[in-house]
């Protein structure tokens, strides 16, 4: 069981590099596609990705918390309440270029702008939990 449990915490720790890597790479693609189609169909075809990473961490986590009887520290609320507001954050994100005006002249740089305060934001969340996890 510890040995179940211990695979489960590097599981764990590689997902949310993972997630940490993928938002990486959004912002990389952000930034690296200069025409609002493109970006958009980039963004379809790449938004799975995140949906599994996320979920890995999740799951991960669940798969822990049975392996300890489902203990509900106030790390394991604290992490929850994360990844809820991870999860909230990506779709405000993917909402925002939905709704986005594809006729003003100044959207995909108002929505750069936007998402990379997104992207600041889950990123800080991350490496809080994470530090706080570490040490």
């Amino acid at each position: 069981m510890n040995e179940m449990y211990d695979m489960s915490i590097v599981t764990h720790n590689w997902g949310v590099m993972s997630v940490l890597g993928v938002i990486f790479i959004n912002i990389f693609m952000l930034f690296g596609i200069k025409n609002l189609a493109k970006y958009t169909r980039a963004h379809s075809l790449f938004t799975p990705i995140v949906g599994t990473t996320i979920g890995i961490v999740i799951f991960t986590g669940v798969v822990m918390m049975a392996a300890k009887h489902l203990d509900f520290t106030v790390q394991n609320i604290v992490m929850i309440i994360f990844a809820i507001i991870l999860i909230y954050l990506e779709v405000k994100r993917s909402l925002g270029l939905k709704r986005l005006n594809k006729k003003e002249e100044n959207a995909f740089k108002n929505y750069k702008s936007y998402a990379l305060k997104i992207f600041i934001l889950e990123i800080l969340v991350i490496l809080s939990i994470s530090l706080w996890m570490w040490l």
